[in-house]
């Protein structure tokens, strides 16, 4: 039985947590697992949910719904946070669990919040007891489990993604504290614009807790008026949450940072500045941007237009000098070329055939006229014997064998017949008939 501390403290406790759904009749979102008939909920109301996963943004009812089912199952409920505990804390919920199973024949659920901060070695101590059965695991995360824990723990879960709540489930989530007098602002006169509810619920993002926090905000420090009433005016709604939450934990900043380049890559200026602009506001580093922006000056443009790299390096040396927000503007510029530029993956194409025969190992002499011939003594040893000086031929070209002996013959660039590199095709056309026509010297 709770006491009288313990009271006081639920009374003082943030709004968001007094109006965390206790049921899951009262359970916001997510209709997609736990709606009428579907799986997890019918698991949940069984009893018979096994080990699982709940990942997705933050404020979207993952640790609500563990907590639901906390007080919904016949089995007992251990909770752990994956920042502050270790494997001692895990052994003993096992050591617990074991005992409790064996005397009893009750399971044992364990919560894990933050669960994709657990280290490998943390993650190996508890699969014996999922896979015996002695504890269910419900790990809550914010990252992609697929990405974030190891596979060992991943593989004996059920993946349950949380997407964002709608904007009218935050808004009901808004209403229900203005209208509960037990937990809510019920008990008070609170007059709330429809308005400020929409700006509040918009700026939120899917995000029930932060809309729940700036409601707070705007309640406890607005005046009764002359009439009683707290008025809750646009003007409130504005201050109490001032811009909208961006999430980008670290699975979303991947897929952020991938549509940007593929928006790159596909020649859509619009959609990658788009895609900058929310990865700036996220607070990313504007220096993964240029590392990125360089790479695809080569990867996707290449010689097609070859001032994409000029613009890219020009970028990272204005972000280096003049810093963010002015930097902004030489970033977009870089952008625009990129996308905008005549597109060829020849170059890629080129080191990557080069390097995968490079990776053989093959440890060919270099041919007598490539080797160097400027030290003492190299004419006796033969050293550049034979070698044709191209600036003696017509063009300023002779064909004579570069390559080490084992890639002799084979074409590594081949270029497109995009932008730049229509040049380049004329331009080796051109020597081809040239080394057709002359006969190099004896």
């Amino acid at each position: 039985m709770d006491d009288l501390f313990t009271g006081q403290m639920e009374r003082r406790a943030p709004l968001a947590d007094r109006m965390r759904p206790r049921n899951l009749d009262e359970f916001l979102g997510q209709t997609h697992i736990v709606g009428p008939g579907r799986l997890l909920r019918r698991a949940i109301m069984a009893d018979r949910l096994t080990s699982s996963i709940f990942y997705g943004p933050p404020g979207c009812g993952k640790t609500t719904l563990a907590s639901i089912i906390a007080s919904s199952t016949a089995s007992a409920f251990a909770k752990l946070n994956a920042v502050t505990s270790g494997v001692a804390d895990v052994r003993e919920v096992i050591k617990a669990a074991e005992n409790r199973l064996k005397l009893y024949g009750q399971s044992t659920y364990l919560l894990l919040d933050e669960c994709h901060r657990w280290s490998k070695s943390q993650s190996d101590s508890i699969l014996p007891a999922i896979e015996k059965g002695i504890i269910k695991f419900i790990g809550s995360t914010t990252e992609n489990p697929m990405i974030a824990m190891t596979p060992a723990l991943v593989s004996r879960c059920r993946l349950f993604e949380f997407r964002h709540l709608t904007t009218e489930e935050v808004k009901e989530g808004l209403r229900r504290a203005l209208s509960d007098a037990e937990r809510g602002f019920g008990a008070m006169k609170v007059e709330m614009e429809e308005a400020a509810l929409d700006h509040i619920a918009s700026v939120a993002n899917g995000d029930v807790r932060s809309a729940l926090n700036a409601l707070e905000l705007a309640v406890l420090t607005t005046a009764p008026a002359a009439d009683g009433a707290v008025h809750v005016d646009l003007a409130v709604a504005e201050e109490s949450i001032q811009r909208r939450v961006i999430q980008c934990d670290e699975s979303y900043f991947y897929d952020m940072l991938s549509a940007f380049c593929k928006s790159l890559r596909g020649s859509d200026s619009d959609a990658a500045l788009a895609w900058f602009a929310r990865l700036i506001e996220a607070g990313v580093d504007p220096r993964i941007i240029v590392r990125r922006l360089i790479a695809h000056a080569s990867e996707d443009v290449g010689m097609a237009a070859p001032g994409a790299m000029e613009q890219a390096v020009a970028a990272g040396h204005a972000l280096e000098m003049v810093g963010l927000p002015e930097a902004r503007l030489s970033l977009a510029q870089a952008i625009i070329y990129i996308c905008e530029a005549a597109k060829s993956n020849s170059v890629v194409m080129a080191m990557e055939g080069a390097f995968a025969d490079a990776k053989q190992d093959r440890h060919d002499p270099v041919p007598v006229h490539l080797q160097d011939a400027h030290y003492a003594g190299a004419g006796k040893l033969g050293a550049g014997k034979g070698y044709l000086y191209p600036h003696d031929f017509p063009g300023h070209y002779v064909r004579q064998a570069y390559a080490p002996l084992a890639d002799q013959g084979k074409t590594y660039y081949v270029p497109s017949d995009q932008g730049f590199e229509k040049r380049i095709r004329e331009l080796k056309a051109y020597r081809a008939a040239l080394a057709g026509e002359e006969k190099p010297k004896a």
